[in-house]
């Protein structure tokens, strides 16, 4: 059958997530997997992969996790969904607050997108401003019009709301003191991940700050991606710095829909009903939202997380990753050209061609042969069942692969790529 057909007649873009589409893999990935354990997917012909995408970074203790599935067939027998809200509900929000100290309310739903647009809304409503700020090297915030507007996919967008959002250069203080000149008493929120393959230098989360409170703005950080993975209470605990507003998802609940929205009650109090007399702020409503299952997992993700010291797994298996695959890489006299950086609870790797120039086109290499040696590594997501025994083997289809990476800056990689060149998400044109 051809699953890609398929995929393309039914569903837009082949998937739900552009990340998962077909033209952001080798043309020998798997086109459709069909289930996951520990740290290994399938597809459906049975063949067995050692994964390092993990659910696009949401699962961090690993594919059918027996204790969380157990924890969430509890809350099905609970009913799941119910007409008010629910003890287990309440339960995740006090658990997300007692474990995040810049937390002292939280909402709760089901994909990030819901979440950070919420927190820009909850900024222009307490500031009364409209401008928001992000920045503009750091690749998805939302699918939302306020985001989306702001990238090359205006296709949709009002003109009036892509105005809205403005950007700057992420470890560039000067580049956001430029944008508060040029909007001055305009600007409601500034949002950021805390860190990505690059971190804060020279103080820039701290500066950062302190530019947000100077002029009354609202200073968020989006952990949807360093959350539970760089440290249990955030990159902002990590880093030292406590925003007004953060945003969590993806690793909350080993791979279930929970993402949320917490930081300082003055803030969060005005999408309440308490505040009697005050104008009403629709912060989020979602049927959905509280699902029961979903923060069942979550509860049951942080116990696991905190039980086996799950943050320092993910350091660790990451400094062994990043040391072994540099290691293959300049003992091949290529270490120059392939590398693997960025912090070692989510290391990154790098692909440059002959002269030295990051490149699509090695990238999509090196991940087809890892494909051939078994592994699916669009990037590196690590698990708590990424085992001393995954690490082998991943050393040993590096290897082999890595062979073929230096044949290809020799001859070209043409020669060896077997498929089209992996594309950027963020593109105008397809």
């Amino acid at each position: 059958m051809n699953f890609q057909k398929r995929l393309h007649q039914a569903i837009p873009g082949g998937s739900h997530t552009y990340s998962r589409g077909d033209d952001q893999f080798p043309s020998n990935a798997p086109e459709i997997l069909v289930s996951g354990k520990g740290a290994y997917v399938f597809d459906p012909r049975g063949k067995k992969y050692l994964d390092y995408g993990m659910g696009l970074r949401s699962v961090n203790i690993g594919y059918g996790n027996l204790e969380v599935a157990d924890a969430c067939y509890e809350e099905i027998l609970k009913g799941n969904n119910l007409t008010r809200a629910s003890v287990t509900e309440l339960k995740a929000a006090e658990l997300l607050i007692e474990t995040i100290p810049s937390v002292e309310m939280v909402k709760f739903a089901k994909h990030g997108s819901t979440i950070t647009s919420a927190a820009m809304k909850l900024s222009r409503a307490y500031t009364g401003r409209t401008i928001v700020a992000v920045p503009d090297s750091q690749p998805f915030f939302s699918f939302d019009d306020w985001f989306i507007g702001s990238t090359v996919m205006k296709r949709g967008v009002p003109s009036q709301i892509s105005k809205l959002t403005a950007t700057f250069k992420y470890n560039d203080i000067s580049s956001l003191e430029a944008l508060f000149d040029n909007y001055p008493g305009q600007i409601a929120a500034v949002m950021l991940e805390a860190a990505t393959d690059v971190g804060p230098k020279d103080d820039f989360l701290h500066k950062v700050k302190a530019i947000c409170q100077k002029n009354g703005t609202i200073f968020i950080i989006d952990e949807m991606i360093t959350g539970f993975r760089w440290d249990l209470q955030g990159a902002q605990n990590y880093f030292g710095i406590e925003p007004d507003l953060c945003t969590f998802g993806k690793a909350m609940a080993n791979g279930f829909a929970v993402a949320a929205l917490g930081g300082k009650r003055e803030i969060m109090k005005i999408g309440g009903i308490q505040e009697l007399g005050e104008e009403r702020v629709f912060l989020t409503s979602t049927t959905h939202g509280a699902e029961m299952v979903s923060l069942g997992a979550f509860i049951k993700t942080m116990e696991i997380m905190k039980r086996e010291n799950v943050i320092n797994h993910f350091w660790t298996y990451g400094e062994q990753l990043k040391k072994g695959l540099n290691q293959i890489s300049f003992g091949l006299g290529i270490g120059d050209k392939f590398v693997v950086d960025g912090y070692s609870c989510s290391p990154a790797f790098v692909t440059k061609d002959q002269n030295g120039v990051i490149s699509r086109e090695f990238r999509t290499l090196f991940s087809q042969e890892m494909i051939k040696n078994g592994v699916l590594m669009p990037y590196i997501a690590i698990s708590n069942s990424h085992t001393s025994v995954e690490l082998e083997l991943t050393l040993d289809a590096a290897e082999k692969s890595l062979k073929t990476y230096k044949k290809a800056l020799n001859e070209g990689y043409e020669k060896y790529l077997e498929g089209d060149v992996i594309k950027p998400v963020f593109r105008k044109y397809n």
